[in-house]
């Protein structure tokens, strides 16, 4: 241990919801402001200790009605003092992740000590959009063309293949069939289950309980999870494929989700002084890039990049996360983590996710990466300690991951 370590202090995300679920109306603004208030309220820490905030959210349609800077929204509207400095960025999906990334660069260049990490998003909030040709500079007379910047997240306009469909591709090349993304999925959905019932995710950990208003009555509780559901291989099987996908089904990617999530960091030396409990150590975190085509190849490709930071290997992790943006995903990463090797993609597959992911959880896109990282620190902790990764990708080939040791 060395004061200039990075760590983790505080690490909470809001229940995730479904697509037309509870949180439906909730703009990620005020996601935001949940989890960072109750990541501060858990430690006790005032605001005006934070240095840096720095907040991930990847569909600008969706928090337009509130205009611009939703960072800067989130510190004022969750009590901070108006001279702090946020930034708002948008990764794609690795949005939240790479918040982090950010804030562990300022602490470790000694330009901050103390800094959050988080990310929302509510994707059934996203309004549909009249563009300037229809619209402001459109017609004077006549009906007007709205646009549902959700399908195909807008990839499609300027040539760009659906996710969805290179992901699928990129299976096939890894020799990754839809039976075996319809298992991963069922597996995710099974895993989350047996990890719920045993407690695992429960409010005062990683999850956080949100009372939500209603026109009648009392406001509904929401302390878990609203995606996961029972299904069965045969059902899995008979789902059509999506966005021309050769494998990708709705039954073996998640859904459109909402949900926040917020990671506190600081020097080892600042959470001393502050009396703090490190939860984790932040090793080293890396990010990178690819043709748009191989996504699915971006969080294998991250974390070999960190692990070669701290001259670890793929034998010394004792758990991994890699985001389920698709069961495409996670499997060609761990084929490509074990380099092809059979045998090798058995045991990594045994020590990913093992409570589940995204596909049974959810994935709302700007919260992931930390709710990754959170999920993969909780279960270290569980288990007396350790040491693992966690990672993502993000649209167009890109990834995002991060080693850390409980």
């Amino acid at each position: 241990m060395d004061n200039t370590d990075v760590v983790i202090v505080s690490a909470v995300r809001t229940p995730f919801g479904r697509f037309d679920g509870v949180l439906k109306e909730i703009p990620s603004i005020d996601l935001g402001v949940m989890v960072v208030k109750e990541a501060l309220r858990r430690i006790q820490l005032d605001p005006s200790e934070v240095d840096e905030l720095y907040y991930g959210t990847c569909i600008p349609a969706e928090y337009a009605p509130y205009l611009n800077v939703p960072a800067r929204q989130i510190t004022l509207l969750a009590g901070f003092p108006a001279d702090s400095v946020s930034m708002t960025l948008d990764r794609a999906c690795c949005s939240s992740m790479t918040a982090l990334r950010l804030g562990f660069r300022a602490i470790r260049s000694g330009e901050a000590s103390v800094a959050i990490a988080c990310g929302a998003e509510n994707m059934g909030n996203t309004c549909h959009l009249v563009e300037a040709g229809n619209g402001r500079w459109g017609k004077r007379l006549g009906h007007i063309q709205m646009v549902d910047i959700l399908f195909e997240l807008g990839y499609g306009k300027k040539g760009f293949n659906p996710v969805a469909l290179d992901a699928g591709e990129v299976a096939l090349e890894f020799k990754i069939d839809r039976a075996e993304q319809d298992n991963w999925g069922l597996r995710s959905q099974e895993r989350w289950a047996t990890a719920y019932e045993e407690g695992k995710f429960k409010v005062g950990e990683e999850i956080m309980a949100i009372q939500i208003p209603q026109r009648k009555g009392d406001p509904i509780v929401f302390d878990r999870d609203e995606p996961p559901r029972k299904t069965t291989l045969e059902k899995l099987g008979k789902l059509r494929t999506i966005y021309g996908s050769p494998t990708v089904t709705a039954g073996n990617a998640p859904g459109m989700n909402a949900g926040g999530s917020a990671i506190v960091i600081m020097s080892r030396k600042k959470a001393d002084k502050l009396g703090l409990q490190p939860l984790a150590t932040v090793e080293t975190m890396a990010w990178d890039a690819a043709e748009p085509k191989y996504m699915a190849t971006l969080p294998a490709k991250s974390i070999n990049k960190a692990l070669s930071n701290t001259q670890k290997c793929i034998e010394d992790l004792d758990l991994i996360e890699i985001n389920e943006a698709f069961a495409a995903v996670t499997l060609v990463s761990l084929k490509a983590l074990a380099e092809m090797d059979a045998e090798k993609y058995s045991a990594l597959q045994e020590i990913t996710n093992i409570n589940g992911g995204a596909i049974a959880i959810g994935h709302p896109v700007g919260a992931s990466g930390a709710r990754v990282t959170m999920t993969l620190m909780y279960e270290l902790m569980r288990r007396g300690g350790g040491c693992g990764a966690a990672a993502i990708c993000g649209g167009l080939g890109q990834g995002e991951s991060i080693i850390l040791q409980v």
